[in-house]
């Protein structure tokens, strides 16, 4: 089939790799603009955008598609397909149209499951043991369209949310060429998401990546790992943001507040509502991330002092 690929993040790579690499055609990449990025706040490309002029394949950067120009151009170009993954942006009903066989999403959840922007980090911030990708039919609703196949992924204890997307990357990539593969030989059959089992996954906040030390230690691990790598979990210490890597709950560690802190020669625990997390990296601001132990005794830290 000849194809138009709609995507944004380096999440989408595997993807596009994974069509490049197929029979079908890929002949232009639709992705969000160009946007302003580092200490200099240059304009940079999106992976997939960068990825597609690399190969010299024509993208296409609406700020909108719902832009005449730009569906015009997809009329031009006559996809039979819009495979999409991570594009960020939604996508009106005039567009949809125009393929063929309309645009076919790669969401990172087992749907109806956290539907949204942040499927993985919504599973992992709840505890989920199991999730998996889909592959739908995009329509006007969110995340609402037929499936056309799914796949499950265990949800290890340690698995920050960048780790899990990784794989489901990969893994989903040949779930989304076997579908073209089938709409092309005309086997696909798309069936309706059920009623029931209906949970929504918004994008999380900076605030939502806020350290919450009152409660229980596994949801204090659960939420730095949802968060880890973005936007960062983080607290507080003297008044200064601190950002924090991935702790581990320690079964048999001493009584602490909320937050106290406990410096030891080879950890370093923080209380919440239950036992105590042993910190892994810390970064304060302007700094570099570092190994726990080392950003407490560069601080020499009191025994009264603890997180905000």
């Amino acid at each position: 089939m000849r194809l138009v690929f709609a995507g944004t993040p380096a999440v989408t790579l595997p993807a596009l790799d994974a069509i490049a690499a197929s029979r079908h055609e890929l002949v232009a990449v639709v992705t969000r603009p160009d946007a302003p990025a580092g200490r200099g706040r240059r304009l940079v490309r999106s992976a997939a955008g960068a990825w597609a002029d690399e190969r010299r394949i024509e993208v296409l950067t609406p700020a909108k598609p719902r832009e005449p120009e730009f569906q015009e151009r997809l009329r031009e170009i006559a996809p039979d397909c819009v495979p999409v993954v991570a594009y960020g942006a939604l996508v009106p009903p005039s567009a949809l149209e125009i393929p063929v066989h309309g645009w076919i999403n790669l969401h990172f959840s087992l749907l109806p499951a956290w539907r949204g922007a942040a499927p993985v980090q919504h599973a992992v911030l709840h505890g989920d043991e199991v999730t998996g990708a889909s592959v739908f039919e995009l329509e006007a609703g969110l995340d609402t369209g037929p499936v056309y196949g799914t796949l499950t992924e265990e949800i290890r204890p340690t698995d920050t949310s960048g780790d899990l997307l990784d794989r489901l990357a990969v893994s989903g990539s040949g779930l989304l060429v076997a579908v073209l593969d089938a709409i092309e030989a005309g086997t696909a059959r798309a069936h309706p998401q059920p009623a029931d089992g209906v949970t929504f996954a918004p994008k999380i906040t900076v605030e939502d990546a806020r350290v919450r030390w009152d409660d229980p230690a596994f949801a204090v691990d659960r939420r730095i790992r949802a968060c880890t790598p973005a936007p960062g979990a983080w607290s507080t210490f003297r008044d200064d943001r601190v950002k924090l890597g991935p702790v581990r709950p320690v079964a048999n560690g001493p009584a602490l507040k909320p937050g106290g802190l406990h410096v030891e020669r080879t950890q370093v625990l923080v209380g919440t509502a239950t036992t105590p997390v042993a910190l892994g990296e810390v970064r304060a601001a302007g700094k570099k991330p570092m190994p726990a132990t080392d950003w407490a005794r560069g601080l020499r830290i009191a025994s009264s002092e603890s997180f905000a």
